[in-house]
């Protein structure tokens, strides 16, 4: 594959991906968590409980992982190239690892304890009071972080994309591609001195 093709579908695919995760932690950040947090204890519970069942498909797997894997995909095929993007991509992929950090030690966790409370709940206040706080807390932490980082791919990608629309870029990176310029530019001037030259000859012979 093309090496500027697979940087412009690798980049691409890193901010979509990394801008869903993102939005889905913010939708819970100021829609779910507190429209859940209006119910009573079991409510609460029971629908979270389903929620972290639910979450668990193929599509949340693809954009979850897929952001990961597409960000080091793009930022291996610029590793190369010494444009401006590269800052970018690696400033997205450090925030995409703490947000991974953020969820396999601080969310998933309560969320498994959550589920190990089991659908009859003695003491649904406790347990909704062990898990509410600190998981909501965490999850705006990772929304602000993914949020970030979604940001910072979507300017790599407008960088990549005035790099790619430059025309003296491929000469700045490319010196044969100077010189030939250059010597097709002198060519053309001797040719024209030539024909000028040529006409003035035959002038001073008439």
């Amino acid at each position: 594959m093309n090496v500027k093709l697979l940087q412009v579908i690798s980049l691409f695919g890193a901010c979509l991906t990394t801008g869903l995760v993102a939005g889905l932690f913010a939708g819970f950040a100021y829609a779910v968590m507190p429209g859940l947090g209006r119910s009573d204890d079991h409510t609460f519970v029971e629908a979270m409980q389903k929620i972290n069942v639910a979450i668990l498909n193929g599509w949340f797997m693809f954009c979850f992982v897929g952001g990961l894997l597409l960000t080091v995909a793009a930022l291996l095929s610029h590793v190369r190239s010494g444009s401006g993007v590269l800052p970018w991509i690696v400033a997205a992929l450090v925030l995409y690892l703490v947000m991974f950090v953020i969820t396999g030690t601080v969310n998933v966790p309560l969320n498994d304890e959550l589920a190990r409370a089991g659908e009859h709940l003695t003491d649904p206040s406790a347990v909704r009071a062990h898990f509410e706080s600190k998981w909501v807390t965490w999850n705006i932490v990772r929304a602000l972080v993914t949020t970030v980082a979604f940001a910072a791919l979507a300017w790599a990608l407008v960088l990549h994309g005035r790099a790619a629309a430059t025309p003296t870029s491929a000469l700045g990176t490319d010196p044969s591609a100077t010189a030939h310029v250059v010597q097709k530019a002198e060519a053309q001037q001797d040719w024209t001195r030539g024909q000028s030259e040529a006409r003035s000859w035959g002038t001073s012979r008439r």
